[in-house]
C-alpha cells in the first residue's frame, strides 16, 4: 500500500484552494504539476489538517505490539503550500495506542486508535466525537 495521489479542496477565508498531489512509480512527487524534489522516494503523504493521514502508515506498517518504525512522509505545509520531508516515528504500545513523534513540530504523544487504525485521540490537536442519538 503506497500513496499514489491526494486532492485537497477547500477555502481559506473566501479564497478557494485546489491542490492535487501525485506520486509516480519512481517515487517522485508533484504538487499541482510542480516537482517536489525534497520528498522523492517517500511513500506516504501527511496532510497536517487531518489525522486521517496517520492511518496510511499505521495500516501499512501493521506493527506488532512493542515494535517501532521510522515513517517519514511527504508533508503538505500550510500556509506556504509545498511538500517537505516530515520525519516521524510510530511505536505500537498495545491494541489501541501508538507512541507517535514528529520532531519537526516538537510533538511526542500517545495516539489513541480504533481497532481499524483510525486515530480517535491526537492529544492537543484532535479528538473524535461520536454522534449520540
Amino acid at each position: 500500500m503506497r500513496t499514489q495521489s491526494a486532492r485537497v479542496d477547500g477555502f481559506v477565508g473566501s479564497r478557494r484552494l485546489h491542490y492535487t498531489i501525485e506520486r509516480d512509480s519512481g517515487g517522485r512527487w508533484m504538487l499541482n504539476g510542480e516537482p517536489q524534489h525534497d520528498v522523492t522516494g517517500l511513500i506516504d503523504v501527511d496532510l497536517g489538517f487531518t489525522p486521517a493521514s496517520n492511518l496510511l502508515a499505521i495500516r501499512r506498517f501493521d506493527l506488532g505490539i512493542g515494535a517501532t518504525t521510522p515513517a517519514p512522509a511527504a508533508y503538505l505545509t500550510f500556509p506556504r503550500l509545498e511538500l517537505v520531508r516530515l520525519e516521524q516515528t510510530y511505536r505500537r504500545l498495545d491494541e489501541t495506542r501508538y507512541a507517535y513523534a514528529a520532531p519537526l513540530f516538537g510533538y511526542d504523544e500517545i495516539l489513541g486508535v480504533s481497532p481499524h487504525g483510525f486515530v480517535v485521540d491526537y492529544p492537543g490537536l484532535w479528538t473524535s466525537v461520536t454522534a449520540s442519538g
